[in-house]
């Protein structure tokens, strides 16, 4: 049974049907022959601590197809710790879901609605006395580590509302289909981060001359569970990383980091695809070349150099690196589907971003893209958080129909109306978000 259908059936419910198959599919838990206990593989184990909320001590003396007491008490549809139950799970192993777009009606995102992409296991025995920074690299001037306590002291804080979102974001709209986990619309969010400036803790260590770019590690496990193989390693050139929005941030909306959200520190660059914005920090990288670590070479998060047919095998040289992702907009409210009177007025809203100064104007139309009529949006609080729309549309007769947004950011580049270039791994799409309409007498 799929991740999703984790997530529709109550927990008892499941335990009830089968037990043995309930503590596989949810925990990765397996049985022993002949025996009523069962073994927690470190996979399972890392499971039953975010559903519960802490480690679960004494865990290889719990007795197989029991429900833990702290899930016991409800029989709602089991969903991510710490999220909420609306988000759409696309994969469990790693954990990646995303987030409805009316879901993300708020003007900043909650963080139990905030998506989730994670490439592999997050850490469990999280110690905020023992958790360190260090900042190396060829083009360090020295090596130093740092304490989570040492950065909060030393260093000035800082919040930034800024918005994240997945590279992939969209991927399931292309065809042929692009391989990787299916996002529609929902792998974007825009919360308050806080923090400190990465700048003042690269200036600190001393940059080198000969600096190009920064790269991330973090605490997070490899699934094979090989604790020497490194998840993912990616990074920013150093222009980025100087940036005054570019964050060491360990909270997000006034709280601690989510755990699946890279709890208890992290990188944030607004503007960059989220895999830039490294979770679960212990480490960074200054770097005489563009780095090159796991999933920053090869095809992941690049795109073809120039433009290619649908479905062209793309060799390895012929990618670029994703920089600065494209200006998007998204329709919140109301949810696609809804149905109003002929006569009445329909209020829309949502939000648009870009990696460039600004959005400069959102537009709408209820014929195709044939005409477009203005949108109200209101400023930004600040660089790469998202701006808010809205508008109110009167329909001519009754009938069906979608209302389409786009964005125009300040250099003058629009959405395009349909599916943008197509590419190997679905990255960047940026195609108008739509909504269906029904007016009825």
């Amino acid at each position: 049974m799929s991740a999703k259908d984790h997530l529709r059936k109550g927990l008892h419910e499941w335990y009830d049907e089968d037990p043995t198959e309930a503590e596989h599919q949810l925990w990765g838990r397996e049985g022993v022959a002949n025996s009523r206990r069962g073994f927690l593989q470190k996979s399972a184990l890392t499971a039953m601590t975010l559903a519960l909320g802490g480690k679960m001590v004494f865990a290889k003396h719990f007795p197989m197809g029991m429900i833990p007491a702290g899930l016991a008490h409800s029989n709602e549809p089991f969903q991510l710790p710490g999220k909420h139950p609306g988000l759409v799970v696309l994969n469990d192993k790693p954990i990646n879901a995303e987030t409805p777009p009316h879901l993300l009606d708020d003007k900043v995102t909650p963080n139990e609605l905030f998506f989730v992409r994670n490439n592999g296991i997050p850490p469990t025995d999280i110690n905020l006395e023992n958790w360190t920074l260090t900042i190396e690299g060829e083009s360090a001037n020295q090596k130093k580590t740092y304490t989570l306590a040492e950065l909060k002291s030393k260093f000035q804080h800082y919040t930034y509302q800024l918005t994240l979102e997945c590279g992939g974001n969209g991927r399931k709209e292309f065809n042929p289909p692009a391989k990787g986990n299916q996002w529609s619309t929902g792998a974007v969010g825009c919360a308050n981060w806080t923090g400190i400036r990465l700048k003042d803790v690269l200036q600190d260590v001393g940059i080198g001359n000969d600096a190009v770019y920064i790269g991330y590690y973090g605490e997070d496990t490899h699934l094979s569970g090989d604790p020497n193989k490194v998840v993912i390693s990616r990074g920013v050139p150093i222009t980025k990383a100087l940036e005054d929005e570019s964050l060491i941030a360990w909270a997000m909306n006034g709280k601690d980091i989510p755990r699946l959200n890279g709890y208890p520190l992290r990188l944030v660059f607004g503007g960059y695809p989220a895999s830039c914005s490294g979770k679960w920090l212990s480490k960074i990288v200054i770097r005489n070349q563009v780095h090159d670590g796991p999933k920053m070479t090869g095809q992941s998060y690049r795109v073809p150099c120039k433009p290619v047919a649908p479905g062209s095998k793309v060799e390895d040289e012929d990618m670029c690196i994703i920089e600065q992702m494209p200006v998007k907009s998204l329709l919140t409210f109301p949810k696609t589907g809804a149905t109003i009177r002929l006569g009445q007025q329909l209020p829309i809203r949502g939000h648009a971003w870009t990696a460039e100064t600004h959005i400069a104007r959102v537009d709408f139309s209820i014929n195709f893209g044939a005409n477009w009529q203005a949108c109200v949006i209101e400023p930004a609080a600040n660089r790469y958080a998202w701006q808010h729309f809205n508008a109110k549309i009167s329909f001519p007769e009754e009938g069906y129909y979608e209302v389409w947004v786009r964005a125009t950011d300040n250099t003058g580049t629009t959405q395009p109306m349909l599916l943008p270039g197509w590419n190997p791994r679905g990255y960047l799409n940026n195609a108008c978000h739509r909504i269906a309409i029904k007016v009825v007498s």
